[in-house]
């Protein structure tokens, strides 16, 4: 299938590695233009060279921390000077904090605000005046099942909430921007295991008690047990497909992608509890 995306300038947040760097290398294969964003500057780089020579595609690379509202407006103005539009907006960064209530702190609060809710708003909200100047566009969101469905302990009373904000934002935004040809869907990824999630639940599982070689054990009876979960490939195969053309009647809508496997997180989260 022909996605329409020839020529398109993309710009994806989160984009050096998960399922961000797997939607950008999508991307790349359709023949659109892509900007890479991503806070570890080396990670980035090595993305990026790696898609462009993959793909034969123009791919560029903008260090910035979303959580910064200057790196943000230097995102902005890197993409006005050097395209003068943005046809697509994936707002993919985010992250997790799996603490039990009693145990978030107002850093973690703040902070998962920030990368997940605040971001989208905000360089949304830089990016959407290019779209209008060049007639029109497509935003996807990326959330987090979180969003529909609560953990088990340690509990996602910190990330549930924001991830949530981006469902909503995603309706409201779609209808306020419909008559400018600006559509905008959400991603609402399941279970999409790395080795760097899985690590970060362990850790903060737990706490003080992390023992690497245990933790490992436990991964793979896990993974023995409960996986396979989907892919970073199988999640951008639905972000590149949304934001395309061939996508122009789906417009505000929030959508599951989990492989109708509703209870693999929750089984994740009790195991780490045993």
């Amino acid at each position: 299938m022909n996605l329409e995306l020839d020529g398109k300038t993309v710009l994806l947040t989160g984009a050096s590695k998960g399922i961000g760097y797997a939607a950008a290398r999508l991307f790349a294969q359709e023949g659109a233009i892509v900007v890479l964003a991503a806070r570890r500057e080396d990670e980035l780089n090595a993305a990026r060279d790696e898609i462009a020579r993959e793909t034969g595609a123009t791919v560029e690379s903008v260090p910035a921390d979303v959580t910064l509202q200057e790196d943000l407006d230097r995102l902005a103005a890197y993409m006005d000077d050097c395209f003068g539009r943005v046809d697509v907006l994936v707002n993919n960064a985010g992250t997790g904090t799996y603490k039990p209530f009693l145990e978030v702190t107002d850093e973690d609060l703040e902070y998962g605000m920030a990368i997940n809710f605040f971001a989208q708003f905000r360089l949304s909200q830089r990016v959407v005046p290019m779209m209008m100047k060049s007639g029109g566009g497509s935003i996807v969101n990326v959330s987090g099942r979180t969003a529909y469905q609560s953990a088990l302990p340690p509990g996602s009373t910190c990330t549930g909430p924001a991830k949530a904000a981006e469902l909503r934002f995603t309706s409201d935004l779609a209808a306020e921007l419909r008559p400018h040809a600006i559509r905008v869907n959400c991603i609402v990824p399941g279970v999409v295991i790395t080795d760097e999630r899985f690590e970060k639940w362990e850790r903060e599982s737990a706490g003080n008690a992390y023992d690497e070689t245990e933790a490992l054990a436990r991964r793979e009876k896990i993974v023995a047990e409960f996986g396979p979960w989907g892919d970073a490939e199988a999640v951008a195969d639905a972000i590149v497909y949304l934001a395309s053309p061939r996508a122009d009647y789906v417009n505000g809508e929030s959508i599951l992608v989990d492989g109708a496997n509703k209870n693999s997180y929750t089984r994740i989260i009790r195991d780490y509890q045993d």
